[in-house]
């Protein structure tokens, strides 16, 4: 089987996650910053088999789509165009941030790295990735 990616996706910066590749098991892969966010998979896929990219979608409590929706379908729209066969999803990513910084308070990392954003996105994309896998 092949690798599943999850991405929390920022205007700033994309919290990376990815499966093993029998598709159990969540781990933090990297965050990046989100103008290097394709270069940096297409590197990954020229090294691993990944079969689909899950992307957490920002919605309101209302329901509506925030502003980061229209860069999120730019970069879905350029990277079928550069990956036809890899699949993408979507999943609420609604409330992620708020869990992943209680996952890592709860994991007993120190204050200073605790306030690290990077950190928290990374956390975040596992907690979408995993979200997902638990509605499939």
């Amino acid at each position: 089987m092949a690798r599943i990616i999850g991405i929390d996706y920022g205007m700033k910066r994309c919290g990376l996650s990815v499966t093993d590749p029998l598709q159990i098991i969540v781990s933090g892969l990297e965050t990046v910053n989100t103008n290097e966010l394709m270069p940096f998979l297409e590197n990954y896929i020229k090294n691993e088999t990944v079969d689909l990219i899950v992307i957490g979608l920002p919605i309101h409590k209302d329901g509506n789509f925030t502003y980061l929706k229209v860069s999120i379908d730019q970069f879905v729209a350029s990277f079928s165009k550069k990956f036809p066969a890899i699949k993408i999803d979507f999943t609420d990513e609604q409330f992620s941030s708020v869990l992943a910084k209680q996952i890592i308070l709860d994991s007993g990392v120190k204050k200073k790295k605790r306030q690290d954003k990077a950190l928290v996105d990374k956390v975040s994309a596992v907690v979408i990735l995993q979200k997902y896998l638990k509605h499939i």
